[in-house]
Order: structure tokens, then sequence, then C-alpha cells
């Protein structure tokens, strides 16, 4: 079943039609669903009955199987329905969408605006052949207004209107490369356990296995079978193998979910000055990033890769950081966690820079920034243990048992994070981009074009004024629409953000007065 053209053409383009292989996804899917409905139904709520000898087994399955028909059956109905009022058009300036069933919407984008076009393909589509096509603007709008999607069409329909809609002339120097600029190693596995992701897949499973026993009735069960096997230890030997019984769950999820997104990884640069990126095993997706909206990157060191050496690069790029819209919320990777060489070197690819700016040396903060950071932090910490501490005296001492456990724990680790977020700070400026570092659990280092900060905000709280301190946000269109370098010295930070867009920041300052060498606001 090819795809179906509307012969009604003109100037402005032909009306075509969605994949009619849409009927067989939907028919496919509403099936899956249909069945985990009804048999959870006759095994969980009828305890089995209907498995029985006699009458009452035949009408219940013939029940449940003329339920499962009318679904799928009405489900594809609407689907048909749906595809017949549903077209679009690749006109010379715009690109319509038509669909509604009984609401007819009109949807239309100016095609010079156009700055994605993503291809996503779960493992049906794929079997089937088709893709899901996600043309956007670039802009962010809850609204839904900023991007087309077409779903499906045929992979080679998706492929041809990806490169149609992203053909434009751009001045691309001679000397910048185009092809592959980094492709899977197959060893970065190595970091996928180490992520954050794997204790939450631990736990996740562990609350997964007592929901499904708790729905089929038997979770007392789960629970005693698990307490015999802990019959001859101590609790915090069962709580610890738990523990290392969920991690090791957990790693292997991590490691599961690492292949199904990032294998078959490939960054490329192509023809017109575009950034693709394409990955997934089970899930295919190819995601693009014209450069000519790309304000610089974004090298994420995330704590539990930190110590391996390893990093993430991140697109700073118009409407794709916070696109609300997308089935997927992590568009601006460019390149998964990877030995920190092959991040820099990719850096300095996609920046087209003979040396990454990532290697600047950064200007450190000064210690009152440490010390603000060690104060909010042992705050924190110690705010669990000041609602449990006043709970025991008034309930129960096991609280307090609980609180001083709790406190042992928290307080190093806070102090922990808190210096290590305070060595973590750093600014400078290298050519024609603004550094800023700053995090703890994920240490991130943006190297932002200073053409690209379109103002500045300044902030000095009552203690940072104190302290001597002020912190200083670069805002821009892209990216999270703000970089911040925090609690800087007011001087450094202030003269900074002058020579970052000279002009930019001195209508605002006012003139040092005589005997003071540093500006103020």
């Amino acid at each position: 079943m090819a795809p179906t053209t509307v012969t009604t053409a003109s100037s402005e383009g032909e009306w075509r039609q969605l994949d009619k292989r849409v009927l067989l996804v939907t028919g496919a899917v509403v099936t899956g669903i249909a069945g985990g409905i009804c048999l959870p139904v006759l095994l969980g709520l009828s305890s089995g009955a209907w498995f029985g000898n006699g009458p009452r087994r035949g009408i219940g399955l013939l029940l449940l199987l003329t339920a499962a028909v009318l679904l799928v059956l009405g489900s594809v109905a609407v689907q048909y329905a749906t595809w017949r009022r549903t077209r679009y058009r690749i006109g010379p300036d715009r690109v319509d969408l038509h669909s509604g069933l009984l609401f007819v919407k009109r949807r239309s984008l100016a095609r010079e605006r156009i700055r994605s076009v993503d291809l996503t393909a779960n493992p049906l589509l794929r079997v089937l052949g088709l893709v899901k096509v996600r043309i956007g603007t670039g802009e962010s709008s809850g609204s839904g207004e900023s991007s087309l999607v077409l779903d499906p069409v045929g992979r080679a329909e998706g492929e041809r209107l990806r490169a149609e809609l992203l053909d434009r002339p751009v001045d691309v120097p001679a000397a910048v490369a185009e092809g592959a600029l980094a492709v899977l190693d197959p060893s970065w596995i190595r970091y996928a356990p180490t992520s954050f992701v794997a204790p939450a897949l631990g736990v996740a499973a562990a609350g997964a296995v007592m929901q499904v026993s708790d729905f089929f009735g038997f979770q007392g069960e789960v629970i005693e079978w698990t307490g015999d096997r802990f019959h001859d230890t101590s609790v915090a030997v069962m709580v610890g193998t738990l523990v290392l019984a969920a991690l090791v769950v957990g790693a292997i999820g991590a490691l599961g979910l690492w292949v199904e997104m990032w294998w078959g990884y490939r960054l490329d640069r192509e023809p017109g000055g575009v950034l693709r990126v394409r990955r997934g095993l089970f899930t295919t997706r190819s995601i693009s990033v014209e450069e000519r909206r790309l304000r610089g990157v974004e090298l994420v060191e995330p704590l539990g890769v930190r110590p391996f050496g390893a990093a993430r690069v991140d697109a700073v790029a118009t409407g794709i950081a916070d696109d609300k819209e997308s089935d997927h919320a992590d568009l601006q990777v460019l390149l998964p966690p990877a030995p920190r060489a092959v991040a820099d070197s990719v850096v300095g690819l996609v920046l087209r820079e003979p040396r990454t700016p990532m290697d600047t040396p950064l200007t450190p903060h000064p210690r009152a920034a440490r010390a603000r950071r060690l104060r909010w932090a042992l705050l924190w910490a110690a705010a669990p243990a000041a609602v449990l501490v006043p709970l025991g005296l008034w309930l129960t001492s096991v609280l307090l048992y609980i609180a001083a456990g709790y406190a042992v724990v928290a307080f190093p680790v806070a102090v922990l994070l808190a210096v290590d977020a305070y060595r973590s700070l750093g600014h400078a400026l290298s050519g024609g981009y603004l550094l800023t570092r700053s995090g703890s659990t994920a240490r991130r280092t943006v190297a932002l074009q200073r053409s690209g900060i379109i103002g500045w905000t300044i902030s000095q709280s009552v203690f940072q004024r104190r302290s001597g301190l002020i912190t200083v946000t670069a805002t821009t269109a892209a990216g999270a629409g703000g970089y911040t370098v925090h609690d800087a010295s007011e001087p450094a930070a202030l003269a900074l953000a002058s020579e970052a867009v000279p002009g930019l920041l001195a209508p605002f300052l006012e003139p040092a007065p005589p005997g003071r060498a540093d500006a103020r606001r």
C-alpha cells in the first residue's frame, strides 16, 4: 500500500495523504492493547474461573473475544476516516497540513522558518518501512503551533521531505570537512551502569514486581518467599543484599537502555551546514540541527562518569532544549558519554575551531562562594533531621535512630558535594566564546557564542552583597535561554560581562567613584 497522492496539483504543490499502512499500525497497536486488557481480566479479576469446565468458560471467552474484535475494528475504522481527512502539501513557500475528523484543523508553516526535520521509527514502523516526520521551526510553543507531524509516511518519502525542506544555500568555508564527525565506539557502553539511571531502574523493577504480584493476588507469597531466603540473616545483611540486587538489576537495565538509545550512533555534517545525529536499535531516530541556529555547545560531566574521564556533548541551539512537543527530550545531545578526549574533539569539530574552547583555563571564584555552598548544603542536609528528631521525641525513639543514621551519612556527603560544586565554578573568555562552568552532580561547561548574547541579568542577594559576590546570567535565544556565572567577585563579573559584549552593559554601569578601581552597577 503506497502513499496516496491527491491529484489537485497546482503551483503551490501537490496534496498528499499519509501512508495507508497507518491502518496496519493502528490494528497492531490496538490488538496489543486489547490483549493486555483482556488477559488480566481473564486471569486476575476472575481468578481463573473461566478456565474451569462448564458453559461459564465458553461465555466468558466469547464475551472477551467479541469485545476485543469490536475494539480493534472500531479503532481501525476511526483511523481510516481520519486518514481520509488528513493531507499535506509541500509548496515553494509553505508547508500545509489539513487534518481532523469532526473539527478540521489547518496548519501552515513558512519554509523559511523550518529549522529541523526529524525522523523517528519505532519497531512496528520499521517493520512496515514507515517513519514519523516532525517538521519544526526551532521555536518553543506550548500551543503546538511551531511544528507539523506527519505520522506516518514511507521511509523514502521521509528522507525526501528532509532533503527538500533542509536544502538551503549556505556559505560554508571550504576548509570545513563534511561527513562523519563521530561514530559509535561500543566500548562507551561501560559508562551506562555508572549513571543515575541504574539505581532508578533497580527501584522501578522492585516496585513493578510488587505491583504485578499484587494485581494477580500473590504479593504475600512474594514477600514470604523473600523473607524465607533471609531467615537466618540479620536485617542489615538482608537490606544490603536487596539493595545490591536492585543495583545489579538496574545496571543491567541501564546497559539495555543504552543499547536501545545509542546503537548505530553517528554524527555527520551534511552539505548546507546541517548536523545530523542518527541512533537507536529498535526505535531509530534521525535528528537534524542547522548550524546557523547553533550558538555554542555544552560539555556535561555527570557525577557517575566524571571519575572515569567521560563527558557528554549537547548543542546550544535555538528551539530544541525545551521542546515540549517532541516525544523524546534529548534532541540536543550530539555525543553520548564518551572519553573526554573524544568529547573535546567533537566540540572543536562542531564549532569549527582548530582548538576546542574547553581547553581554556577558567578563572576560579572567591572562597566566599565555597562558604555559601557549604552553608546551603548543611542547611538542606539538616532539614530532614530537624523534622525527625522532634517526631522521635514525641512518637518513638526509632525515629531518633533513623535521624542519627541519616546525619552520619548526609552531612559528610553534603560537605563533599558543596566543596566539589565550588571547585567546579569558573568562567573565562576564549576568542568568540563565553565560558562558564558550574554544578556538582552534573558539572556543565558552556561555550556560548558572544554574538549570541542578547542581554544580561545581574542579581545580588543581601548575603552575596555582604560577601562581595554577584551572579550574572548571559541571556540568549538558544538552549536554556540563559547561562549563569554563579557567585563571582563583583568587579570580575561586571568586567566579564562588559568585555564579552562591548557596549551592551555600559549604559547600566555607574562610573567608578574617585579612588575606586572597580565599576559599580
